[in-house]
């Protein structure tokens, strides 16, 4: 959907000095498919979310990012922002707050009102990421390290390991 949201990524990756490569492929509907088609891991992915958080005085959208082998746990993410409960935004919303489609939303926030967060465990398993790039065929291969330093999340714990 967004070549404008890759263009952005990879200024920002370039200004950075990020250490990354671009990987064209079909589009793949399953995270495990997506992984294959990359040449990765499955763990290897950077799955983001963009999620309501509520309660406690607090009402934002957040882009959570976890590893795409895990399952997100919404009631912790949003106790780690500080809210009483999270949901899952709208594909309408999805697309306003990232110009991108389910999917192909790259762990990064182009948008104020989108609060960045990741799970810690995307950091402690692997030195490269991978994730969709703002395309549904197109990927980035980041290293772990360049991505925290560029992106600078929030760490939130709220990933499980799915069982294999």
């Amino acid at each position: 959907m967004s070549l404008h949201t890759f263009d952005r990524l990879i200024s920002l990756l370039d200004a950075g000095g990020a250490r990354y490569r671009v990987v064209d492929h079909p589009s793949a509907g399953k995270t495990e498919e997506v992984a294959k088609v990359r040449g990765t891991v499955h763990g290897q992915g950077a799955k983001g979310l963009v999620c309501h958080v509520k309660g406690n005085g607090i009402k934002r959208h957040v882009l959570a990012v976890l590893p795409a082998d895990c399952q997100a746990d919404l009631a912790a993410l949003a106790k780690g922002v500080g809210g009483s409960r999270a949901s899952l935004a709208s594909p309408v919303e999805v697309a306003t707050l990232t110009d991108c489609v389910f999917g192909a939303i790259p762990p990064f926030s182009f948008h104020d009102e989108l609060l960045l967060v990741a799970d810690p465990l995307l950091f402690s398993r692997f030195d490269e990421l991978a994730f969709n790039a703002g395309l549904l065929e197109r990927s980035l291969i980041l290293a772990t390290e360049d991505y925290r330093r560029i992106a600078d999340p929030k760490p939130v714990s709220f990933a499980r390991l799915t069982p294999s």
